[in-house]
């Protein structure tokens, strides 16, 4: 019954540090692929959907491709404190397999521009 609760302990604290072992305010540091890679999908507020493809992570940089509604970004980025940026758009990782997507958008009529949150599930 110990052993159990301290197997238990130890996984939760792994788990709960995978994602802060990229933390860093100086240098880039690299990160685990399988954290990142795979298709990201997510809907904007106003119904707008999107999807965030990740490949060929390798240490800190990775390959994206934003795509929503007529929008679509391809970029080489580095990854640093969980999050990345493909243009007006920022991801970063919240938890494994959820990440939250900021993204900059300028309102045609008026000039405006806002921030527009949403979050993204990873699906493979």
């Amino acid at each position: 019954m110990i052993m159990a609760d301290i197997t238990n302990i130890l996984s939760a604290a792994y788990k709960s540090n995978v994602l802060n072992t990229a933390r860093s305010t100086g240098k880039y540091v690299a990160v685990d692929p399988s954290l990142y890679q795979g298709s990201w999908s997510g809907t904007y507020a106003n119904n707008k959907s999107f999807n965030v493809t990740v490949s060929d992570v390798s240490g800190f940089r990775a390959k994206v491709h934003y795509q929503s509604e007529g929008v679509s970004k391809y970029q080489d980025v580095l990854i640093k404190d969980n999050s990345f940026r493909v243009g007006d758009t920022k991801f970063t990782l919240t938890a494994q397999g959820k990440a939250q997507i900021k993204n900059v958008v300028t309102d045609p009529a008026s000039g405006q521009t806002y921030l527009d949150t949403a979050y993204a599930t990873q699906s493979s």
